[in-house]
């Protein structure tokens, strides 16, 4: 046995103690003190007034609150649901169709490519995507009436029946290339062999896709899914640029609600109850995912 091994086994101790002072500091003790200011009346000035349940009540009847989280309903299936479709399909052409065709570079590209909308700051692409629907000048009503459709010429992000829409648009065309990068990294372990056999036995594409693919990376998908819809229950930035939760409250999503009970009608107390009834729905979220795909795992290795 080597000599002062039971201090060596115990010395990495010494390289998390870092990282459990910034959880601490900039997670835990945060998240204890908005559970506590979800029990109080604060209003950020006076010291937090304990009144018991009586946000928690309010919550329970506040419509407001509640379309709130069916407008989350709605960025889940732009969020997860359709992206991580799409983008199972795409990552499997690319990698099956364009990468044999035309090489892995054109592949490459075009992951790339699709990937872009992940790495530019909300903020830029709330501008660009603001200038295109803007309903004066906008690319997209300018095109409409250039090519003889101005009847088609809206105020898209103006109108309460159509501003939800182009959130969710902007969003599939947001996170698309999450997946995509995903799943063709998940691709490479992908045995050549499968392909070529199952194509030799006259499968097609989609059963070659059904079959081989879908299959084999199932876990990423659990990955992308659990990751994308806790994206979509907090998204923020999105609504915050593009239409404050307007026209009235048909995008308003609950981080945009709690933060304007916290800095624009000094509802402190009442917005750290909607940050928690998020918090909690995440966590619940979270848990049912992992669970699931525990059970898929056992399932698969007892066959």
């Amino acid at each position: 046995m080597l000599p002062n091994s039971g201090a060596g086994r115990g010395g990495f101790w010494l390289y998390l103690i870092p990282g459990f002072v910034l959880l601490t500091v900039i997670v835990i003790i945060p998240l204890v003190w908005n559970v506590y200011l979800s029990f109080t009346s604060y209003r950020g000035i006076k010291p937090p007034k304990f009144i018991g349940l009586d946000n928690w009540i309010q919550l329970m009847g506040d419509t407001k609150f509640w379309t709130s989280f069916g407008n989350s309903i709605a960025m889940i299936i732009a969020m997860v649901i359709v992206p991580t479709l799409l983008g199972l399909v795409l990552a499997a052409m690319l990698f099956d169709l364009v990468g044999k065709k035309f090489g892995g570079r054109v592949a490459s590209f075009l992951r790339a490519t699709y990937y872009l909308p992940q790495i530019l700051p909300v903020a830029i692409a709330a501008i660009v995507i603001g200038w295109i629907l803007r309903p004066d000048n906008g690319a997209l009503n300018q095109v409409l009436g250039a090519i003889g459709l101005g009847g088609l010429e809206h105020n898209w992000l103006g109108s309460p029946d159509t501003a939800l829409l182009c959130i969710m648009f902007v969003m599939v065309w947001v996170q698309l290339g999450y997946p995509v990068v995903i799943f063709m990294a998940a691709l490479q372990r992908v045995d050549p062999e499968l392909y070529e056999a199952a194509e030799l036995d006259g499968a097609n594409w989609f059963q070659r896709f059904r079959s081989i693919t879908v299959t084999i990376i199932r876990p990423e998908i659990f990955v992308v899914t659990l990751t994308s819809t806790i994206a979509a229950l907090k998204v923020f930035g999105p609504i915050y640029t593009l239409t404050r939760g307007g026209p009235g409250t048909s995008t308003i999503v609950p981080s945009y609600y709690s933060y304007s009970e916290f800095f624009q009608t000094q509802q402190v107390g009442y917005g750290a109850t909607i940050a928690t009834a998020l918090t909690i729905v995440t966590i619940v979220v979270a848990i049912f995912f992992i669970k699931a795909q525990n059970r898929a795992e056992r399932a698969e290795s007892g066959r």
